[in-house]
């Protein structure tokens, strides 16, 4: 199986956004890839404030006109494609991710589980969070998504071992305060952190986040990367750099 983990260069302009999902995933098809993963939150990136009227704004419901036409990006690549966006249920909030198949449908939908993605302050009626692990089943292999920050909540780790999927799918939206692309803070300090958590999963998990400007919520640092079940760093893609990692697994 080839997976691409793709690293976007994302705006405030949702529907370039889009455009570039489905150019980078008509490359990856064109190069035999199997499945595509997008990160956190990608259809905007993760500049919510907090504020649930301009946060719902962000929003896209599930099914919905947008995911409708990923849906279609899917299907008229023939590609698995996994990707981040936020959530509109009625009132309420989610940090969503949806694995759609090469036929376009909707393999499964996953609601991080963890709440940092919202500030503590956040209405707990409307920024809500998930309440189980999803696995999807393929002819490539079993796929459970988590998202960003659940990675580091061993309660949620021991559920996604429960499941006992091939691989996880980890979309993430990172960045540091500063807004820079520092692969030495990286590589020095904080994959290992990652690696750790990968380790007490003991399932080979594929991660990815998006690229974005400081003006974007202090931005995002971009950077891909594929660890095996016993937390080694198989693949990596440099941080600050636009593009896609190809991995075999």
């Amino acid at each position: 199986m080839r997976i691409a983990l793709s690293v976007p260069l994302i705006t405030d302009d949702v529907e370039k956004n889009i455009h570039k999902i489905g150019a980078m995933t008509r490359s990856a098809s064109a190069q035999k890839i199997n499945l595509i993963l997008f990160p956190e939150a990608v259809l905007t990136g993760l500049i919510n404030c907090d504020i649930p009227e301009k946060d719902l704004g962000l929003c896209v419901t599930i099914p919905g006109p947008r995911t409708e036409l990923i849906a279609s990006i899917a299907s008229d690549n023939g590609i698995f494609l996994g990707i981040g966006m936020l959530e509109k249920d009625g009132e309420k909030i989610y940090d969503t991710a949806v694995l759609f198949s090469p036929g376009g449908e909707y393999l499964m939908k996953y609601r991080r589980m963890q709440a940092q993605w919202h500030g503590k302050q956040a209405d707990p009626l409307i920024y809500c969070e998930g309440q189980s692990i999803t696995r999807a089943e393929t002819e490539m292999g079993s796929f459970s998504f988590l998202i960003c920050g659940d990675l580091f909540d061993d309660r949620i780790i021991s559920l996604v071992k429960r499941k006992r999927p091939d691989y996880v799918l980890l979309p993430i939206a990172r960045c540091f305060d500063d807004g820079t692309y520092d692969q030495e803070r990286w590589d020095s300090k904080e994959k290992s952190a990652y690696a750790e958590q990968v380790k007490k999963i003991g399932i080979t998990t594929l991660v990815t986040n998006y690229l974005a400007d400081i003006s974007m919520n202090n931005g995002s640092f971009g950077g891909a990367f594929v660890f095996d079940p016993k937390g080694n760093e198989l693949k990596s893609y440099p941080l600050g750099k636009e593009g896609m990692l190809f991995v075999d697994v």
